[in-house]
């Protein structure tokens, strides 16, 4: 009976050897139940939060396609158009003004050098038109002066019968304003009086005030200048 207590619970193989007890499914299931259980839920990858990866979101943005090389240009192009159209809008308006203003010289200019002619070119034969022309010429005080004297001025032309031409030698602005200048003058009037030696050729200097009207420039004062 001694013998029997101390023998090995085990089952006995053919040989007569005890072979252990084998370890049933059903504690296995329950040993890893357990050690499940003891696992804690926040270090499941499951239901572990997303962190925020900077080295994810650089890659991110370094993704993105470069602008292309084509669109560069053109945008580079409109921009350097733009400039040109301005430096070429003001380089243009400039170059407006600077004609403006040599036009309206230039018409001073030949307005009163056509103001000399016009009063030293006078023909007994065609004194009236004379006279007329030197009046459409003028405006403010020479016109009313001359206009005064118009008359009287041709009846003796006629008297004597005289012929004068006026040639221009030289012309120059003495001063300038907007709507007006002064004008020097210098004339050679040749005159002959029917029935008299020829005369010989005289030398004016005159300066005429033009000045701009509503219609046109015109000359407004005449003074002889040594």
């Amino acid at each position: 009976m001694a013998e029997d207590a101390a023998a090995p619970t085990g089952k006995l193989s053919d040989g007569g050897e005890a072979k252990p007890d084998t370890v049933s499914s059903d504690t296995v299931s329950s040993d890893t139940a357990d050690i499940e259980a003891t696992t804690p839920a926040e270090v499941t990858d499951t239901e572990a939060p997303a962190a925020a990866d900077p080295v994810v979101a650089d890659v991110a943005v370094a993704s993105r396609p470069p602008m292309s090389h084509v669109r560069l240009a053109t945008i580079a192009g409109l921009v350097a158009v733009v400039a040109l159209a301005g430096v070429g809008g003001w380089l243009g308006f400039r170059a407006y003004e600077s004609r403006q203003v040599a036009d309206h010289r230039q018409e001073f200019l030949q307005v009163g050098r056509q103001g000399a002619i016009n009063l030293t070119t006078i023909d007994f034969q065609n004194v009236d038109a004379d006279v007329a022309r030197i009046l459409d010429s003028a405006t403010g005080t020479f016109y009313d002066d001359f206009q005064k004297r118009a008359q009287p001025f041709a009846e003796v032309v006629r008297q004597v019968k005289s012929k004068s031409v006026g040639t221009v030698t030289e012309a120059g602005l003495e001063s300038e304003s907007p709507d007006g200048a002064q004008v020097l003058v210098a004339v050679t009037v040749n005159t002959s009086v029917e029935g008299q030696p020829e005369q010989a050729p005289r030398a004016w200097r005159m300066r005429i005030t033009v000045q701009q009207t509503a219609e046109d420039v015109k000359v407004s004062n005449v003074e002889f200048v040594p």
